[in-house]
């Protein structure tokens, strides 16, 4: 499995559309184990954009911190899985709590 954890400073950026970088973390969710990690450069902010880019570089789960009802179904529309209010941890943390099954999640952080 491929998933896409938005970043800032080298943690999950909280305002999902606006981040630095994407972590691009490979993992096999049997095994429970990380296989690879990739750093993209975001593409420039276009509204609709972000699920046909990450879909294109094979991300089947978005692992963020918040992100809109509109940008959520859009992703569904690419099958991509999108689990929103984790906070602000290393992507390789965060992929392994998922795949642990000990992912703290809280709220949307995403308004709109």
């Amino acid at each position: 499995m491929r998933a896409a954890i938005p970043m800032a400073a080298g943690k999950l950026a909280t305002h999902f559309g606006h981040c630095e970088r994407f972590a691009m973390i490979d993992f096999d969710p049997q095994a429970k184990r990380i296989l690879g990690t990739e750093e993209l450069e975001a593409p420039e902010h276009q509204p609709g954009l972000l699920p046909r880019w990450l879909s294109e570089r094979g991300a089947q789960l978005i692992i963020a911190g918040g992100m809109g009802a509109r940008a959520q179904n859009l992703f569904a529309e690419h099958g991509i899985k999108v689990v929103l209010g984790a906070l602000a941890e290393t992507p390789q943390s965060l992929v392994t709590a998922y795949m642990e099954g000990t992912l703290q999640t809280g709220e949307n952080t995403c308004d709109h």
